[in-house]
């Protein structure tokens, strides 16, 4: 009897198996439509500017209400400025520190007394030091990780449960290819993001494997974005890995959310890229990063100047 189970289960294994590389085959040559995200309430962390800005754009094109979160204040009202001018109902924006767990659990229940249930959580408020590892300070290691990998644990433990209660939600990380890829001179950030990539992973399987299919994951991992959080940074063959415009990689990101597709890479050589490296020698995968110039991606490294 359990040996013939045994065979009844892998027997089913292998037809859904084949079934879902079917489904992934058509899903590619026509997408799913894309859902309606009108009256959702849509958080956004590091709205102020860059992508989380575009981001919160495209949202007010449809419909949703927008919460803003962000330390920058008078960025947050310029965003807010932006977002009503683009159709944007109901705008909400706070200051608040995602690093910080007792401020992000304190803003997060303003929010909900205030706006509601938060049904699209959108962790985009990130950091890059751009040093070389031993040259960063123990200070920027750690706040590198409060903000881009910690900042999701609060946030994820102060808006899931009302999402896992109506079994209706979507968390989005905006990780980074650099939480796929190791990059030179990028230590710190790589492990922030390869840690928010496995935290995403890992909590959508934990709402799968609670019955919770109402709640989807959403892991965005771009390459650089013309945001300015970047500037200085070379790419070294454009037409494989191209610096992406903010504008094109936010309408991808809210397409994307909207048609509930668990990882998005871009550009789409990234797909590739991660392919090679889990396949090929050490070795191989080495001399593919040193041809394509990722040794030195961050030669030239600014950041986002402030304005005086």
């Amino acid at each position: 009897m359990c040996k013939l189970n045994s065979i009844l289960e892998t027997l089913e294994f292998l037809i859904l198996l084949g079934y879902y590389y079917f489904e992934a085959f058509i899903l590619l040559i026509c997408p799913p439509c894309k859902k309606n995200v009108a009256g959702e309430i849509v958080l956004i962390t590091g709205a102020a500017n860059g992508i989380g800005r575009q981001i919160a754009l495209n949202f007010a094109r449809l419909g949703a209400t927008l919460v803003f979160w962000d330390i920058d204040e008078e960025g947050n009202k310029e965003t807010t400025k932006l977002a009503k001018e683009n159709g944007a109902k109901g705008v909400y924006a706070y200051r608040c520190d995602c690093s910080n767990r007792e401020e992000v659990y304190r803003v997060a229940d303003q929010v909900k007394k205030e706006v509601g249930d938060v049904s699209i959580l959108i962790n985009n408020a990130g950091i890059v030091t751009g040093k070389k590892f031993i040259d960063c300070p123990d200070s920027l290691v750690e706040k590198t990780m409060e903000v881009n990998t910690m900042a999701h644990f609060w946030t994820y433990k102060a808006f899931l449960p009302a999402m896992m209660a109506s079994n209706h939600g979507h968390l989005v990380s905006i990780a980074s290819s650099a939480g796929l890829i190791g990059v030179s001179g990028l230590a710190d950030y790589c492990a922030s993001k390869f840690a928010a990539v496995g935290f995403a992973e890992a909590v959508g399987l934990e709402m799968l494997a609670l019955g919770k299919t109402g709640i989807k994951t959403t892991i965005v991992c771009p390459y650089f974005i013309n945001t300015g959080m970047f500037d200085g940074c070379k790419t070294k063959w454009p037409c494989l890995l191209p610096i992406l415009d903010s504008d094109y990689a936010a309408e991808k990101i809210v397409s994307a959310i909207q048609r509930e597709q668990v990882l998005l890479m871009m550009p789409r050589s990234l797909y590739l890229l991660c392919f090679l490296k889990s396949i090929l020698p050490v070795k191989m995968g080495i001399l593919i990063g040193d041809y394509i110039g990722a040794f030195h991606f961050m030669d030239h490294f600014r950041g986002r100047v402030k304005k005086d």
